[in-house]
Parts: structure tokens; C-alpha cells; sequence
């Protein structure tokens, strides 16, 4: 097909990690892990920035966070960045969203035609961190440790509502989709919001890690005079001095968290069962939006570059990739312009203002020495914060802080800081170069500073008086929906149901 059909499985917060080549073995997910037999799957794929909003945007538009200018979760997506949704819109495709992409500001379509669900967090900018405060804990969005101490059993939650939702309405649009009422060519992104903490599973997932042996993490907590100056500012970001982490939160939390992949590998794998029992045949790309530390060293969430955080399940299954596994870095910033590759997209018109690469390439057997690129610069961050993954090395830079310089082949779990070893001088000084060559850090901490300050202004205005948030309300036209009496029953019957005729 010169203009495949496209479906996009987006998760909250997994950590990469865990799909070292595909789904561990361990890991109770059938559907994901035959899904992964046939696509190409990046061993070593980093969210833009580890944090929804900025990782979202990042993803949808192939730009850094500095670029785009979301730079934590209350910055506006400008609505003049074309994402992927654009790109495939112009060029004749629907383009449709079920679920969670976390746009802020009074722009909730971003170049989808259709939206199925609101989303799970707020639209408006009540979520902006203040770099003028730092040490302020806004507790009443800041993460606690209470997603940890209060991790379990639950048969409904708000996130199992939100997801169940969003795979309903996926599920009606494919199954739609497969009617044929419409000749395009359809992308259909489809964004749960697990695994994302708190940690509650359905007790039939729950139970299938009673005797699972990854309960409790590789490297266990580190003290707090002994972590690094930003994981101290995360951990007082998340309020750990009011709580209590004990191994049975620890071993309940990754139990719930590792069920709820499995919660999602079943709402997948409906989807491919309906996508199969339609007939229809479609790219599918299966990424996260960044992913969560899951009490290594004692850290939980994101908001870090460590590997937990920062790095990404990404699969891509499609005719002109072949299914294997690639180990070069790549970047989530890399989806949009692989998407437009795929189906023929041209993205000539803004190529010089985007940071991401086409991944088809490395589908195909091309190697890849390019750095790989992350910024932060939200909560628990008093300055931006910026990496490079170089091959085999991590380089971490804040103006705040020590260098970081990791050999992610020698230690995995990143616990040997080598920034300051002489022998590794030169290499450090290479990364630095590459990064003062990227990023000029003054400028960026100003950028985030004046955003910061422009939205406190904003949001406290509007929430004086009459309150209109963004948040984005589903259109529902009732009257067009099953029989009514401006149409033919007959009619109705007939092309509403698929296949025709047998």
C-alpha cells in the first residue's frame, strides 16, 4: 500500500528495561510478545524529555522540548508545530485519538481530525512549576510516595475507568473503520494511561505475579546523602521524609505495575482481534512515553535520566521493516518522521527545523553513530537538565550540578559516575563539546523561566471569576448515531454491518 493504514499503542510510564528484546520472558503478555516477533524492536529507545507532557510533544512533533517549548506538564503545545497528525492529515489520512496525549493550552486536536475521550489530566497551565521557589512542593499535584504505600488490589480505579474507555471507543473506531464508509487511509492512536502509577491491579492480573521473582528491584535504595544532587531533589519532590517505604510496599507496588502490563496486553490484543476480524491491515508501532524507576535505588516515577526513567519499549511492525532487534540508540523524537517515511510523507517543508530521523533505516539493517538526545526541565528541576546517549555512553550536564558520565555497558545500573576518572578525561570532554554545541544552557533555563512566570500570571487570572478550562469535551452526535427516523432502516442495517452478506 502506497498510504498504509497505521496503529499506534502509546502507554504511560514503562519502563524500557523491561522489553529488552520484546516483553521479558517473565512478563505475562502474550499479545505484545507476539506482536513483537514480527517488528523491528529498539532495545535502546529514550523519551525526549522523562515526563508526559514534554515526552508527548516531543513524540507527536519530532522536536525537543526547548524547540516546542513544553517543557513540563502546564506548558502550552503551541498549536503552529505540526505533529505527525498533520503530516499524515495533509497528505489525505484520517487521523483519530482515543485517549491520553496530555495537550495543554485551548488547542486539544494538534492535527486529529476526530478525538473519541477527554483526557485523564487537566488542559490548563495549574500544573507550572516555579523555578523562583525552588525547594516548594505544590503537594496537591506533585507525586508522593503514597502511590507506593497505598499499591494493591482494586477491581476499578479512576485510570482502569479511563483506560476501559479509551479501548471501548478504539474498538467501536476500528470496527467503523473496517465498515469502509470512508476511502482514506486511517491513522487511529490509541494512548492508555497504564501503567502509570498508583500501582492497583485488577485481582486477575494481579494473581498472575504471586510467584513472580522481579519484586523487589536489582539495586536496592541508596541513601539520601548518597544520591546524586537531582535524585535528592526528586525524592524531596516527592515528600519521602512523610513516608514509611517498607519491601512489602516495594514488592506490592512492581507486582501491581507488572499486572497492569498485562491489564494492557489484553486491551491490545482486542484490538488486534478486532483490527484481524475486519480484515484490515495496518503499520503498528508500539511505544511509552517515558518510564518509571520502580524503587531502583529508591527512586520511583520518572522526572530522571537513569535508565528507568528514560528509557522506552518502541516496536514497529512493518512490511518494509524487518522484524529483529536493534540496539543502536534512538529517540521517541524519531516517530515522526518514521511515520511519514513509512507512508510516504514528505516532510521536506519543515525537515530543517526537526531533530528526529527516520528509523526505517535501521529497520532495514543501517547502522546508526548519531547521539541521542533528552532535556529536562520541570518538576524537582530548578535548571534545565540535558543528556546525550553516545553509543555505549551516557552524559548528563545541569548547571547546578557534576557532570554524569556512565558506561552503560560495563554498568547497566549506572552506578559509577567516571566524570571525574582521568582516564575517561578525553571521552568526557568529547560529550561535553557535543552538548555545549547543542544546548546553550543559559539561554534555555531564561526560556524556561519567562514560560514559567507568563503562565502563573495567565492561569491566576483565569481562575478568578467565571473558570473555563481547556479540557477537551468528546463530541457526541446522538442523532446520528444508530436509527433515526431521517434514515433508512434498510440502509442502516445493511452498511453497518461488516462483512456484508455472509
Amino acid at each position: 500500500m502506497s498510504q498504509p493504514n497505521i496503529l499506534i499503542f502509546m502507554v504511560d510510564q514503562l519502563n524500557g528495561t523491561l522489553f529488552p528484546d520484546g516483553p521479558a520472558d517473565w512478563l505475562h503478555a502474550p499479545n505484545l510478545k507476539a506482536l513483537a516477533a514480527r517488528s523491528t524492536r529498539f532495545a535502546n529507545s529514550y523519551t525526549a524529555s522523562p515526563l508526559c507532557a514534554p515526552g508527548r510533544a516531543s513524540y507527536m512533533s519530532g522536536q525537543l522540548p526547548s524547540v516546542t517549548g513544553v517543557f513540563d506538564n502546564a506548558a502550552e503545545f503551541p498549536s503552529s508545530i505540526p505533529t505527525y497528525a498533520h503530516h499524515l492529515r495533509r497528505a489525505g489520512y484520517q487521523t483519530c485519538l482515543s485517549g491520553k496525549m496530555h495537550f495543554v493550552g485551548p488547542e486539544q486536536l494538534h492535527g486529529f481530525e476526530e478525538r473519541l475521550t477527554t483526557d485523564i489530566y487537566p488542559a490548563d497551565f495549574g500544573w507550572t512549576p516555579d523555578y523562583r521557589k525552588p525547594g516548594e512542593r505544590i503537594d496537591w499535584w506533585y507525586h508522593n510516595m503514597g502511590s507506593v504505600t497505598g499499591s494493591g488490589v482494586a477491581e476499578i480505579s479512576n485510570q482502569m475507568e479511563y483506560d476501559d474507555e479509551v479501548a471501548y471507543h478504539a474498538t467501536r473506531k476500528i470496527y467503523d473503520l473496517g465498515r469502509g464508509h470512508d476511502a482514506r487511509p486511517w491513522c487511529l492512536t490509541v494512548s492508555f494511561t497504564h501503567p502509570h502509577d498508583p500501582y492497583v491491579a485488577r485481582r486477575k492480573y494481579w494473581d498472575l505475579y504471586e510467584d513472580c521473582a522481579h519484586l523487589m528491584p536489582e539495586v536496592g535504595p541508596i541513601p539520601y546523602e548518597d544520591q546524586d544532587p537531582h535524585s535528592q531533589r526528586i525524592l524531596d519532590a516527592n515528600d519521602r521524609d512523610n513516608f514509611n517505604i517498607t519491601d512489602a510496599d516495594i514488592r506490592r507496588s512492581r507486582r501491581a505495575y507488572f499486572a497492569n502490563i498485562s491489564y494492557l496486553d489484553d486491551k491490545i490484543g482486542d484490538l488486534l482481534g478486532a483490527l484481524e476480524g475486519t480484515r484490515q491491515e495496518a503499520i503498528i508501532l508500539f511505544v511509552s512515553d517515558h518510564g518509571d524507576m520502580l524503587g531502583e535505588r529508591g527512586l520511583w516515577f520518572k522526572m530522571s535520566f537513569y535508565e528507568g526513567s528514560a528509557r522506552v519499549p518502541l516496536m514497529i511492525c512493518a512490511p518494509s521493516m524487518a522484524p529483529g532487534l536493534v540496539t543502536d540508540p534512538v529517540s521517541t523524537i524519531d516517530v515522526c518522521p518514521t511515520l511519514c517515511d513509512l507512508s510516504g510523507v514528505d516532510m521536506s517543508e519543515v525537515a530543517p527545523w526537526t531533530a528526529g530521523q527516520s528509523l526505517v533505516p535501521q529497520g532495514q539493517g543501517v547502522a546508526r553513530t548519531e547521539p541521542v538526545a533528552m532535556e529536562y526541565a520541570a518538576e524537582a528541576s530548578y535548571a534545565p537538565m540535558v543528556s546525550l546517549r553516545y553509543g555505549k555512553w551516557k552524559y548528563n550536564r545541569c548547571a547546578l550540578d557534576p557532570d554524569q558520565l556512565f558506561d552503560l555497558d560495563a554498568d547497566p545500573h549506572e552506578l559509577t559516575n567516571l566524570a571525574d576518572t582521568p582516564e575517561h578525561q578525553g571521552t568526557l570532554a568529547q560529550l561535553r563539546a557535543k552538548s555545549e554545541a547543542r544546548w546553550d544552557l543559559d539561554r534555555y533555563d531564561a526560556d524556561v523561566r519567562a514560560s514559567q512566570a507568563r503562565r502563573w500570571v495567565v492561569y491566576e487570572a483565569l481562575r478568578e471569576g467565571g473558570y473555563y478550562p481547556w479540557d477537551y469535551q468528546p463530541l457526541q452526535r446522538a442523532s446520528e448515531r444508530y436509527m433515526r427516523n431521517h434514515m433508512d432502516l434498510n440502509v442502516v442495517e445493511e452498511n453497518q454491518r461488516f462483512p456484508r452478506g455472509e
